[in-house]
């Protein structure tokens, strides 16, 4: 019988939303939380029965009982835990983005080849249910070739915690860039991208970044296929999604313009409304309610469920690839050179718009 991964989760907000999932996974033991604040860290620790409890984070990773860390807190918190969890041992999943510079995600890539560890980025979009119904579309040729893609995602990020405030589009692009380079599957080669409108200066002061909307257009490495990116966080009024719009040579697939209006596949030029299924079944029994339910209730939600509908149903497809690419000796399917393509588009997006739409390319990973 195969060791179960002895995984802990660091950050208990999102992060709770994991819980569950990795006490149920057969192959996982979930056997330490991390949160700063004490106080909401034996309230879940309590609530779920969990062993292991830090509100220090280098503390954790010395466990030596652990052997992977999922990270769920802060943007600027992620790229240098990531780095100190794999420097002592321990297999990293991390929700997006992997890292707010360049610089950042070179030395992530550089840290996962060093220990010799698994590094996953939890991007939600790309085990959405709409995603892998698309991906079938594609897979079993309902689409023709594809032509051309296009993603989005606005939110308005009021009411979020400090660190969000007048945070550059771009800096938050992974839901809507994965996606599209998925399904070409490609990685982005260059970007161009103009800012347009302007936020308050009181947000622009926090990064230097006064754009309301940035819009991108992506170069693929070794591919026909272009791609269209649009993000915004503040400032701009527009109900919230993360989208994405496949064109293919033989149907196209149009994301719901507005929640619940349904998404549409155009065959030929005729349009018609589709029901996207959910995905359980490709999980182990175990875990697969959790595409369709989690911690948080109707008196106590989160915001990435108000405004995000649970993300697709992909957290347990996203803890599910995680573990089995541990307990496989494989890398994950959002290993660090994905990852860092996939965050580096946004951060040279924003470095293009800053530069009035100057060509920026994606820094290569691979070697």
């Amino acid at each position: 019988m195969t060791k179960p991964v002895r995984v802990a989760i660091a950050g208990l907000g999102f992060g709770s939303e994991f819980v569950p999932i990795y006490q149920a996974h057969p192959d996982a033991e979930l056997v330490a939380v991390c949160q700063r604040t004490e106080a909401t860290l034996h309230e879940t620790a309590d609530r779920f029965r969990i062993p292991g409890r830090y509100t220090d984070f280098a503390s954790m990773i010395q466990d030596p009982d652990i052997d992977a860390v999922h990270i769920n807190t802060p943007i600027p918190d992620h790229a240098s835990q990531t780095i100190a969890a794999l420097r002592a041992g321990k297999h990293v999943a991390c929700t997006v983005p992997m890292a707010t510079t360049i610089e950042e995600c070179h030395a992530i890539v550089s840290a996962v080849r060093e220990s010799g560890k698994n590094y996953m980025m939890m991007e939600t979009v790309v085990y959405s249910r709409e995603f892998l119904y698309v991906k079938d579309l594609s897979d079993n040729g309902t689409l023709g070739r594809i032509q051309f893609l296009r993603g989005a995602h606005h939110q308005e990020m009021a009411g979020w915690p400090g660190y969000w405030e007048g945070l550059p589009p771009m800096h938050y692009a992974t839901h809507a860039v994965s996606p599209v380079l998925s399904l070409a599957g490609s990685l982005a080669e260059s970007v161009v991208c103009l800012g347009s409108g302007r936020i308050s200066p009181q947000l622009t002061a926090k990064y230097g970044s006064p754009f309301a909307v940035e819009s991108a257009l992506i170069t693929l490495r070794d591919s026909p296929i272009g791609a269209e990116i649009a993000r915004s966080l503040f400032e701009t009024a527009r109900e919230y999604v993360e989208s994405f719009t496949v064109f293919g040579e033989l149907a196209t697939f149009e994301w719901e313009q507005t929640q619940g209006s349904g998404h549409v596949l155009h065959v030929g030029e005729t349009p018609k409304a589709v029901e996207v299924p959910d995905f359980a079944h490709r999980l182990p029994p175990e875990i697969a309610p959790f595409t369709t339910r989690g911690v948080y209730d109707a008196e106590n939600e989160h915001l990435s469920f108000i405004q995000g509908d649970g993300h697709g149903g992909s957290h347990p497809h996203l803890a599910h690839e995680f573990v089995r690419s541990i307990v496989e000796g494989r890398a994950p399917a959002i290993d660090e050179v994905t990852a860092a393509n996939w965050t580096s588009v946004g951060i040279c997006a924003h470095e293009s718009a800053m530069n009035g739409g100057l060509r920026v390319e994606i820094p290569d990973y691979t070697a």
